[in-house]
């Protein structure tokens, strides 16, 4: 895996990161590492960071510094992060992020140096952790010999490479070491040329100073212009474009705390979150258990990963269906209140229709009843009883 949050490789030093890749290339575990894959590793090696163990990929100035090819530092770069010693921390953009007014601005691509876990195994290291931040917590016995043996060969190589002599060493005069004088002379900075200062770890681009012309001082109709004041908080509204009250928040938040424990699948959100989600119920004079039962209506056979942001959008959903509903039947002429006018009115021979229809119903099911030769369970005659009442008399 090439990217930080999928490798299996642990971060290092450039140091360490250097010694890895040369044992990486050298033990043919690519095909196509050699030469130029170690000038590609020198070059990122001398930019990184050694807090973290990032650089900027920058290929043009690899270009520029190494003489090779773009399409050569391009297929080496692949070939690190193949080996798994490179992976991505941030994948780089062509998109303008630059504000309107200024110039061409992308992202650039940053590595991290990693070390692979072959070459920890290889070298006998015991790791804690795993992936990215997987750390060396100790040695194996026979890694202990390796450590031993690669620090005996650069302490010997560090030796030759001074090459002192006995002279050079200086005397001992009645306990004080001679001090050699050395006549002033130009320094070599030779060693140093086409570097660049290590890293501080932040890669955050400073804007340019821009000084702009014209008078030093404010004018006076600049200075009187009154501005109008911005907040440093977020002002909450209800729905008809108030502002919302401490007060309402705190009631909706207690209705919230006793809908959540009874939906399981809200549980995973934030009383706060979900307070907002649901104020168009609160606010509508709604309990906790009112609440509790239209979120069981939904139904879910799932659990959202943000309830609260679903719930707002089944709630906006069903808002959006009852505004076309009621389009719908503005468009139809239909009205509800005018509908239930009707049957509202006070009609008393609306009452008299309803009971001669009865009275008359009774006396057609009796007449049925004595034609099948079924005889009433009681004495009482329901319809000399309903007419009556329909004559104004008393029943029988």
């Amino acid at each position: 895996m090439q990217d930080i949050l999928y490798t299996a490789s642990r971060r290092a030093e450039p140091r360490a990161w250097l010694r890895s890749t040369v044992w990486l290339v050298a033990a043919g575990l690519h095909p196509e590492a050699g030469p130029s894959t170690l000038v590609v590793a020198k070059d990122l090696a001398a930019r990184m960071d050694y807090r973290r163990g990032i650089a900027i990929y920058d290929r043009d100035g690899i270009v520029r510094r190494t003489g090779l090819s773009r399409a050569t530092v391009t297929r080496h770069v692949r070939v690190l992060r193949e080996l798994g010693a490179l992976v991505w921390l941030v994948h780089g953009s062509r998109q303008n992020l630059a504000a309107p007014g200024e110039g061409y601005m992308a992202t650039a691509t940053i590595y991290g140096g990693v070390i692979p876990l072959v070459y920890d195994d290889a070298m006998g290291h015991r790791l804690t952790g795993m992936g990215y931040e997987a750390r060396v917590c100790g040695v194996t016995p026979a890694g202990q010999e390796l450590a031993v043996a690669a620090a005996s060969a650069r302490s010997d190589a560090r030796h030759r490479g001074k090459g002192r002599t006995p002279r050079s060493r200086g005397t001992v005069r009645h306990g004080v070491p001679a001090l050699r004088e050395r006549e002033p002379g130009p320094v070599d900075n030779s060693c140093s040329g086409g570097r660049e200062p290590h890293s501080p770890g932040s890669y955050h681009r400073s804007p340019d100073v821009r000084v702009e012309t014209g008078c030093k001082d404010t004018s006076r109709e600049r200075a009187s212009c009154q501005k109008a004041p911005r907040p440093s908080f977020k002002v909450s509204r209800n729905a008809d474009g108030g502002r919302r009250t401490a007060s309402q928040t705190k009631h909706g938040i207690a209705i919230i705390q006793q809908v959540r424990p009874r939906v399981s699948w809200t549980q995973g959100e934030s009383l706060r979150a979900l307070e907002v989600s649901l104020r168009p119920l609160t606010d509508a004079g709604w309990d906790a258990h009112m609440v509790a039962v239209e979120l069981h209506s939904w139904m879910l056979t799932w659990r959202p990963t943000q309830p609260a942001a679903y719930i707002r959008a089944r709630l906006a959903h069903q808002s959006t269906a009852e505004h076309a509903a009621a389009e719908l039947d503005v468009a139809e002429g239909w009205d509800a209140q005018e509908a239930a006018r009707a049957l509202g009115a006070s009609r008393p021979e609306l009452v008299l229709d309803v009971l001669d229809g009865l009275a008359a119903g009774m006396a057609a099911h009796s007449a049925r009843q004595a034609e099948l030769g079924l005889d009433d369970l009681t004495d009482t005659d329901a319809a000399a009883d309903m007419a009556a009442f329909l004559s104004g008399g008393v029943p029988v």
